[in-house]
């Protein structure tokens, strides 16, 4: 089997060289598609010159997903892995990607070790049963699937600007495909250069207002509207106004940004509500993607081959 990697990148040239070096030295014969949104750190000259780099896509979009859905539509590979521009993959990365997938498994990923201070923490496996749909989570920078499996998404959901990797997870589970959890499929993040791809289009938008926008999307979209999924929903903002509330009890938050969370919450999750709704009875069929790779073909402005 031939293996591709995408690597979605904005203005992290440094991070994203020490990730190709690490796919140079660990995936010498894969093929490496960098997609580059519109950087402005010198990001595209080194990806035009790094050895590791087969083909390099510019797009004029700042979307991870629209980036990650450029690449699947230029890659040649039977199975197709995504890693981040702050991972690095390690020795026996692909081993045991292609093990997996030659088990049976449509999509694996694995650890993400994350290099702190005193040490390094380790991501372990993320299952949830939601409304009897057993679902395995994967980071969207770690991890591979079947050619088939991604076509059968059609690629990722560019509405979401966050939670597009999970959204993914649980359509893989409504069609019945599985995940696996291969321990030496491990990637390292630097801490220090966890950088925030997914930014909003709107620099002024609320992180909290963009998660229960994606949360409340992505299960309506999946499930529909339900009293399960509303629970759920509520659940996830009840213990996030806690954990908050705890903070400014503490002294480590202030209370105006207490509110300030509160009031962007709410009305989010009416909005993810209302376009996940939109969203199922646009695509009725199992992948539930209305906004995928078939759905456009103009995400690249350029494209630069080795």
């Amino acid at each position: 089997m031939d293996i591709s990697v995408v690597v979605p990148t904005l203005n992290g040239r440094d991070a994203l060289t020490a990730s190709l070096d690490a796919l140079a030295t660990h995936a010498p014969d894969a093929e490496v598609v960098v997609v580059n949104g519109p950087s402005v750190d010198g990001t595209s000259g080194m990806a035009r010159a790094h050895e590791a780099v087969d083909v390099l896509l510019e797009l004029s979009e700042r979307n991870l997903n629209a980036s990650r859905n450029a690449g699947i539509a230029a890659v040649s590979g039977d199975v197709v892995a995504f890693v981040g521009q702050d991972t690095r993959i390690r020795d026996g990365w692909v081993g045991a990607v292609l093990d997996a997938i030659a088990d049976g498994a449509d999509a694996v990923t694995g650890p993400v070790h994350r290099s702190v201070e005193g040490g390094v923490t380790t991501e372990s496996v993320e299952r949830r049963t939601v409304c009897g749909r057993e679902v395995t989570y994967f980071d969207g920078a770690n991890v591979a699937f079947t050619r088939a499996a991604i076509e059968a998404l059609d690629g990722f959901d560019e509405y979401l600007q966050t939670g597009a990797a999970r959204d993914a997870a649980h359509r893989l589970a409504g069609m019945e495909r599985d995940v696996a959890w291969a321990r030496d499929t491990v990637v390292l993040r630097e801490e220090k250069d966890d950088i925030v791809h997914r930014l909003p289009e709107d620099p002024e938008e609320s992180a909290w207002g963009l998660k229960y926008r994606a949360l409340a999307y992505r299960l309506v979209k999946n499930y529909g509207m339900g009293v399960r999924i509303a629970a759920r929903v509520v659940r996830h903002a009840v213990g996030d106004a806690l954990s908050v509330g705890a903070d400014v009890a503490r002294g480590n938050a202030k209370l105006t940004e207490w509110a300030a969370a509160g009031a962007a919450v709410v009305p989010n999750i009416w909005r993810g509500s209302q376009d996940g709704l939109s969203a199922r009875m646009a695509d009725r069929s199992p992948r539930r993607n209305p906004n995928g790779v078939s759905a456009r073909m103009d995400r690249a402005v350029a494209r630069y081959d080795r």
